[in-house]
């Protein structure tokens, strides 16, 4: 388990196990406590194409969200308004991790493989049709200006509105 400088934000690596078939995987286990304090209501299914962004959005009534890349790559990212903390992880289906998202961050992610990412997703609550539990914002919206990126404040995105295609580091 890895944590991250946001409070409730971590990732768990997955356990493949490959055989001649192909591979076996646990993708979440009631068991597993220490990572998934939270008990799953619902799994949802994301198919996005290369280089679109789904941002920002959060929960404030307590929802927590499991992500899980099966194919392709996503950068996810959690914003923390109250410290303006930001936190970037990229996920992969070559290398699966579930990312605990506590629901109160600003988050969302971007598709940055050549390939559609594909992800499932595990929520501790169920989406209310009639009241959903969700605060979005644009995914351009210039008040995501983060102070610090992964716990460090030499990163030169680091007090600038949030560019989800920032050329990566070369």
């Amino acid at each position: 388990m890895k944590e991250y400088s946001l409070d409730g934000l971590r990732t768990w690596d997955i356990n493949l196990l490959p055989d001649e078939r192909g591979f076996f995987a646990e993708a979440v286990r009631r068991d597993w406590k220490d990572f998934i304090p939270d008990e799953i209501q619902q799994a949802n299914i994301s198919f996005t194409y290369p280089g679109v962004v789904r941002a920002w959005h959060r929960h404030l009534r307590g929802q927590v969200d499991y992500f899980l890349v099966l194919k392709g790559a996503s950068k996810v990212c959690a914003y923390d308004e109250k410290t303006a903390g930001l936190a970037e992880i990229v996920a992969s289906g070559a290398k699966p991790m579930l990312i605990r998202m506590p629901g109160y961050y600003y988050h969302g992610f971007k598709a940055i493989a050549d390939e559609p990412s594909l992800m499932v997703y595990f929520t501790s609550r169920l989406y209310n049709y009639k009241d959903p539990d969700e605060e979005r914002i644009p995914w351009d919206d210039p008040r995501i200006e983060p102070a610090e990126i992964n716990g460090g404040k030499d990163d030169p995105r680091c007090g600038l509105p949030w560019d989800w295609f920032y050329p990566p580091y070369k």
